[in-house]
């Protein structure tokens, strides 16, 4: 059966939609980031785009190891680094540094994300018993 005309066949970690959504949350961390004031430039700015840069990377890594042990292993530290991501934004709201309405778009971006690693860590699962 020839591939669907639809479905892009996926050479590179760079293919992956949940790659391309990831690459976009750090840009808009970086964003929002922008506006922290100096004094915060080792402390929640640091860390909110340590933890951002970190769910592309790690899905990009585990794309390149080769077993779905090693990637369903990376795919869940970029979870997790995305759930860190989520509690320093909630923190800078508390803080006053942004306003929910300011975090929206990533919160929303967050969650996206979190629901395809996911459906992916289930795909490659499901894959390792067939």
């Amino acid at each position: 059966m020839p591939p669907s005309p639809t479905k892009k066949k996926i050479e590179s970690y760079q293919d992956l939609l949940v790659w391309q959504k990831a690459m976009d949350l750090v840009v808009e961390c970086y964003r929002l980031t922008q506006r922290f004031p100096p004094n915060e430039q080792y402390g929640l700015t640091s860390q909110i785009r340590r933890a951002a840069v970190s769910v592309p990377a790690n899905i990009a890594e585990g794309f390149g190891r080769w077993h779905s042990k090693e990637f369903m292993r990376f795919l869940l530290t970029a979870n997790g680094s995305l759930k860190e991501v989520e509690t320093h934004l909630l923190i800078s709201e508390r803080l006053g540094l942004l306003l929910t309405s300011d975090s929206q778009k990533a919160m929303e971006l967050s969650g996206e994300i979190g629901r395809m690693l996911a459906s992916f860590r289930q795909k490659l699962s499901q894959s390792r018993e067939d």
